[in-house]
């Protein structure tokens, strides 16, 4: 039987783990978060009153197949942001794809589905939840955000640590998403921004109550950078100290941390922006930490027609899968 790996979060480090991951003969699911507002997101819900697609359409982009030239095409266009266009501009063709698939079809998750069976995809992309609900953030001076955009691209106040973050209303977590998780040999939380695309699924009740219960091992991969108004002179402890908060104490069975050391170009950049390399101070505890070179040496150049703010240095996909299956081990 094959090695069952779901992979929680959402986003470009979601897809960076997936991209690796699906070279093995494992089974793969993605369960990704569904409150995004900002970019093409917003349009998708604000004009066409749909939940936001961007980190799901990022994961069908990661295990789309690409054997051959029609595939490849698909995978391009499904990836293409226009650069112009008034209203058009930062919008991917992939969320249009699948805004006009849901109107098909009559249902936002038969057009995830359909999507999936179009790419040809090797694994499946599942909704954390179907509820439309917006993130919510309380920092520790009592100031109250509400928007995983606003949340995720403060521009002031940024050192100013968050309290807590919830949805709201309170998401019902998607069916398919605890199966996959109860049925998982290995559950993988990120890399990915802490509280917009990692403990954004972490408040949705049903999901924590199947993360608690699942016998599957939990990795959680730590990242590379801090991030201004979100994680600001976190070091490693703290990123850790988080996620216990809402997953519980206990629960992490293996924590990535990357050994090697990162380019000085890029640095300079993030130093600009206030966001500084996350310190490694964990010990073992009740998880094991597990610490590797697990930097792409790639520096990601943006896409002509993004407006929003991405991350310049990554981690490699197959680095953390040649790991991520070693960690895998059968019930």
């Amino acid at each position: 039987m094959k090695k069952r790996i779901v992979c929680l979060g959402g986003g470009t480090g979601t897809s960076v783990v997936l991209s690796g991951l699906k070279k093995y003969p494992v089974e793969l699911s993605a369960i990704v978060s569904m409150a995004d507002s900002g970019g093409s997101n917003r349009v998708i819900r604000d004009e066409f009153g749909l939940l936001p697609t961007s980190d799901i359409r990022q994961c069908f982009v990661a295990l789309a197949q690409d054997q051959n030239n029609l595939e490849h095409s698909l995978r391009e266009l499904f990836a293409y942001r226009f650069p112009l266009g008034k209203g058009f501009k930062g919008m991917t063709f992939g969320n249009l794809f699948m805004a006009a698939l849901t109107d098909i079809f009559g249902s936002q998750v038969a057009a995830i589905k359909k999507t999936g069976q179009i790419l040809r995809i090797k694994g499946k992309v599942l909704p954390a939840t179907l509820t439309n609900s917006n993130l919510v953030a309380i920092y520790e001076n009592g100031k109250k955000v509400v928007g995983e955009s606003k949340i995720d691209e403060t521009k002031r106040g940024g050192k100013v640590k968050i309290k807590k973050v919830y949805l709201k209303p309170e998401p019902r977590a998607y069916p398919e998403a605890v199966e996959a998780i109860l049925k998982a040999d290995l559950v993988v939380i990120g890399p990915g921004d802490l509280y917009t695309s990692l403990v954004v699924n972490l408040t949705i009740p049903g999901i924590v109550k199947v993360l608690r219960k699942t016998k599957a091992k939990i990795a959680y991969v730590l990242n590379l950078m801090t991030k201004f108004g979100q994680t600001y002179g976190f070091n490693a402890k703290e990123h850790v100290s988080v996620m216990e908060k809402y997953l519980g104490k206990g629960c992490l069975d293996f924590v990535l941390v990357n050994s090697r050391t990162l380019p000085k170009p890029a640095l300079k950049k993030y130093k600009k922006a206030e966001e500084l390399p996350v310190v490694d101070n964990l010990e073992d505890s009740y998880f094991k930490v597990v610490r590797g070179d697990f930097l792409s040496l790639k520096e990601t150049k943006k896409v002509p027609g993004d407006v929003l703010k991405r991350s310049l240095i990554r981690h490699d996909s197959d680095k953390l899968a040649k790991v991520l299956i070693k960690l895998c081990r059968p019930r």
